[in-house]
């Protein structure tokens, strides 16, 4: 996001679709994985209020599906990154 207001505040500079592409891919990246690990990390804390004795189960399946969003938002940045340096 700071990417993308950085180059709309910059008048000068002319932006071409494909850097406004490649932001608007960077921005859906990280906003994707923050609602996704905001919904993991609030639905295993009830899992584990209701259900206290299954907490390493649950932790572990939160962990797991954390990291894998994490993946998938990193894989999400490098291909906006180079969807931007191949232009």
């Amino acid at each position: 996001m700071v990417h993308l207001l950085m180059m709309l505040q910059a008048g000068a500079q002319q932006l071409d679709a494909a850097s406004l592409v490649a932001a608007a891919k960077n921005n859906n990246a990280l906003l994707g994985a923050g609602i996704g690990i905001g919904r993991i990390g609030g639905q295993a804390t009830e899992a584990i209020a209701r259900q206290p004795q299954a907490s390493g189960d649950i932790r572990g399946a939160m962990i797991l599906t954390a990291a894998l969003i994490e993946g998938a938002a990193l894989a999400g940045l490098v291909f906006a990154l180079l969807f931007k340096l191949i232009k």
